[in-house]
């Protein structure tokens, strides 16, 4: 709720907030009220574990939804797995929300390796590229993003022709471009999220650079063409949602972004999404466990669960006992006249090669 990603926070939360209003004048959950539970990490890990202990025992939480951030999750969930509580769908796309195999743990969406060994191929492949280079944070995160695109560029007998870091919460990216730019890189993966890939691309313009630029579903947000501007356009990212804008051409997506808007007094973003669905998946499960939850009873329906396509146009989820990645699909979408637009359908990562 403070720091870099305040913006995808607050969001989330409203999101969450929104699906459990919902709920909870219809009923909720066997006749029981839903509580939202909210601490801020700043995105720092060590505020991240302090939030997880106030919440695992002073609040006495059932679950721990949506929580935000790779370092972060990482971080909190030796806290709440030592308290029996579930890591339930967390916004971060990073492997360890589901690996190593662990039964308190439940991920929704495409991971950030398998988004980009999806995508950066095609794209590749599509331009008919041949210098690719990657810009990404030094953490997890970045490390993630990086690895995905050199195992899908090893896929089609490639590797990058240039790489470079910046330290998490940089302003200045200037030197990395600068070596992108005398590299002659085409394509630039970014390991980025709001404000670097702004920065990022933005300095490449003043440069007169302008290679083609990828980004993850981490930099999939309508904060960067309304912060960046016109010189966003271009940018690709992958994604696992559709960004609900309020003139969108879907109906259903359409009246839901209103509904918003007239809550929070502020437009929805594909964050808002990302926290309502992770609530309405908990409710589901919740249901069919019947009247009286436990973690056991809420494993036991996670186990078999399907989460058929929604208006948001999510691909479908199924989880299993040994499978607790919901999808590993994910599109590409690029900002065209300050709006992401869906350019690819989705594709499952299993299929890549």
């Amino acid at each position: 709720l403070s720091g870099p990603l305040a913006g995808y926070g607050k969001a989330v939360r409203n999101g969450m907030q929104l699906r459990i209003d919902e709920l909870n004048e219809q009923g909720s959950i066997h006749g029981r009220k839903l509580r939202l539970a909210t601490e801020d990490s700043g995105y720092d890990p060590k505020r991240a574990v302090l939030a997880a202990q106030k919440l695992v025992n002073q609040d006495k939480i059932f679950i721990m939804a949506a929580h935000i951030g790779t370092a972060q999750n990482n971080a909190a969930m030796p806290v709440q797995f030592d308290k029996n509580i579930i890591n339930f769908l967390p916004v971060t796309a990073a492997r360890e929300m589901y690996e190593p195999f662990n039964r308190l743990k439940y991920a929704a969406f495409a991971t950030y390796f398998d988004q980009m060994r999806a995508a950066v191929p095609s794209l590749v492949k599509e331009k008919k590229l041949t210098k690719v280079c990657a810009i990404h944070q030094d953490d997890e995160f970045g490390l993630e993003v990086l690895r995905g695109a050199e195992a899908g560029l090893k896929s089609i007998n490639m590797d990058f022709t240039e790489k470079t870091t910046y330290k998490r919460g940089a302003t200045d990216f200037s030197s990395q471009v600068a070596r992108m730019k005398s590299a002659g890189c085409e394509l630039v993966v970014l390991g980025t999220i709001i404000r670097e890939t702004i920065g990022t691309i933005a300095t490449a313009r003043k440069l007169g650079y302008n290679p083609i630029f990828i980004g993850s579903s981490a930099s999939y947000t309508d904060l960067i063409h309304k912060l960046g501007g016109k010189a966003m356009d271009g940018l690709y990212a992958t994604m696992t949602v559709q960004n609900p804008y309020l003139d969108e051409a879907s109906q259903p997506i359409r009246f839901w972004a209103n509904k918003y808007k007239t809550k929070f007094n502020e437009d929805p973003t594909v964050f808002s999404v990302y926290g309502y669905i992770i609530v309405n998946t908990f409710a589901n499960a919740a249901n069919k466990a019947g009247k009286n939850l436990t973690t056991d009873s809420f494993i036991k329906v996670m186990d078999t669960l399907t989460v058929e396509p929604d208006i948001f146009g999510a691909a479908k989820s199924t989880f299993s006992p040994t499978k607790r990645l919901g999808s590993d699909a994910s599109r590409l979408s690029q900002i065209q006249d300050g709006k992401w637009v869906a350019v690819s359908g989705y594709v499952s990562a299993s299929s890549v090669k």
